[in-house]
């Protein structure tokens, strides 16, 4: 099956279709078993790459019914991207072929509360959460007085982080990210997770031709 997922829109479907199982609480555990172990023991092929959020409400497997070997996972508080992060990035797409990156960001994020509070009451977090802070405020500094229900001001400024996510991957200037997108085989695309819904939206997608 995953053969038949390595263009782009064909994963993107499989994600779509995935999360539409979760959510209507049928089945969502893809093949886990032995037999698949075996199968993938010597190389791996995931038909996608997730860039989340660590928090623990929003595991990527569960929401997309994958099983193992099909999705690559990023993860780290506030789905930034840093050096690292990009490296792993960077390897699912030139090592792996995968044909679809999505930068996944969730209702009620964490740390990007952490950055609106910075923004708004100029509180400052303990230890290396600093920083990890101080990387998702450009990207929310824009939307801060857009609102003023506290909800729909949180939620814009998940999705601005996202987006400044998906651009920052768009923009990055190494050929191994920008042949395959310019080529049609690679999409990079941001999703935003309902946590009490269980739905994801993607959006800001790329498109055929």
């Amino acid at each position: 099956m995953i053969d038949d997922l390595r263009t782009p829109r064909r994963a993107l479907e499989r994600l779509i279709d995935g999360n539409g199982r979760f959510t209507s609480d049928a089945a969502t555990v893809g093949d886990v078993t032995h037999h698949r172990r075996l199968q993938i023991a010597r190389e791996q092929r995931p038909f996608a790459t997730l860039v989340g959020c660590s928090d623990s409400r929003v595991g990527p497997e569960q929401l997309f019914g994958s099983g193992l070997g099909e999705l690559f996972i990023v993860r780290n508080a506030g789905n930034t991207v840093g050096d690292h992060a990009l490296g792993s990035i960077e390897y699912s797409v030139a090592m792996l072929g995968v044909p679809l990156v999505v930068v996944l960001g969730h209702e009620r994020c964490g740390a990007v509360l952490a950055a609106l509070d910075m923004l708004q009451h100029g509180t400052v977090s303990p230890g290396a959460i600093g920083s990890l802070v101080d990387a998702i405020i450009p990207a929310i500094a824009p939307v801060v007085d857009d609102v003023a229900d506290a909800d729909q001001l949180v939620a814009n400024a998940v999705r601005a982080n996202i987006r400044a996510t998906v651009a920052q991957l768009r923009s990055s200037p190494e050929p191994i990210i920008q042949q395959p997108r310019s080529d049609g085989e690679l999409w990079i695309v941001g999703a935003y997770y309902d946590l009490t819904s269980g739905h994801v939206d993607f959006f800001d997608l790329e498109h055929d031709g």
